[in-house]
């Protein structure tokens, strides 16, 4: 069964506050979505509604061609991770993998103890005896060994510490080699992991502004650097994100695509056309999106 994720004009309200407004895009299986938005952007309110926590006020959601809120058939190939507080869960970690063992079909636990090992996590220690970076890398070791059909990771490395965060990185895409699915990482560790995503998911201030590719969406930015007036008069007419200029050479960071004809041009004017990265267009199109908001 293709458990492939479709959303439909999505509308969440709690009370006069509004947090997703006519959201809709899809899923297909075999693919890492990368998630960002800024803090209260409505992240965690679209994770929590494809993990059925939530029902939307309007609109559908489908996993598998049916809604999967409280459908039996859905639910166990669809994993939610984020933090958690274990203060009061005195089980050890290799009781909850016996758990998971029960109630998710495809749940490894010889994988689970692999990746424990790699994370050199205690598998008879309580949960709630362990640090914060142990709670995490037991968190992701969950995550990845359930082997659900959508699998979703709400910030649920960030205490780990580097070197832990590679590993579970790297774990990540060797995963989808072996076991295809699809994975949801929402993150504001962007620069850190933007090289995971295999299409990106943008939401600010309720709406989805970005739904694309993660190549067709990097291709469209760039930075234009060069003598100022030069550079003034290339970017001219273009979406403009940011500008930066010491003495005479001013950088403009463009979004939208430079083709063949005018890369040429840039060249003859002696300007230097680059790349930009995600972490860069992610805060500059929030931020102007921000703008955008207020003044409307």
């Amino acid at each position: 069964m293709e458990f492939n994720v479709k959303v439909s004009n999505v509308v969440m309200r709690y009370k006069d506050f509004v947090a997703l407004k006519g959201v809709s895009f899809t899923l297909e299986q075999g693919k890492v979505y990368g998630l960002l938005g800024r803090n209260g952007a409505g992240k965690t309110t679209l994770l929590s509604l494809l993990a059925s926590f939530i029902e939307p006020t309007s609109g559908t959601i489908l996993i598998g061609g049916e809604n999967p809120f409280e459908n039996s058939k859905i639910m166990p190939h669809v994993c939610f991770i984020y933090n958690t507080n274990y203060k009061d869960e005195d089980e050890t970690v290799m009781s909850y993998f016996e758990f998971a063992e029960r109630y998710r079909p495809n749940f490894d636990r010889d994988y689970a103890k692999q990746l424990a090992t790699k994370f050199k996590l205690p598998l008879n220690k309580p949960l709630n005896k362990l640090s914060n970076g142990m709670q995490s890398a037991f968190n992701v070791t969950l995550g990845l060994a359930t082997r659900s059909q959508v699998t979703i990771f709400d910030e649920a490395y960030l205490g780990m510490d580097a070197p832990t965060r590679e590993l579970f990185y790297q774990e990540v895409l060797e995963e989808q080699v072996r076991q295809p699915r699809i994975m949801i990482l929402s993150t504001h560790l962007v620069s850190e992991m933007e090289y995971l995503f295999d299409h990106v998911l943008i939401v600010n201030h309720g709406h989805l502004i970005i739904d694309e590719p993660y190549d067709e969406f990097i291709s469209r930015g760039a930075s234009v650097t060069g003598e100022a007036s030069e550079v003034e008069k290339f970017v001219k007419g273009m979406k403009q994100l940011s500008m930066q200029q010491l003495g005479r050479t001013k950088s403009v960071m463009t979004y939208g695509e430079i083709n063949d004809d005018a890369q040429k041009e840039a060249r003859k004017l002696g300007l230097e056309i680059g790349p930009v990265s995600l972490h860069d267009l992610f805060i500059h199109l929030t931020k102007e999106e921000e703008h955008y908001e207020t003044k409307r």
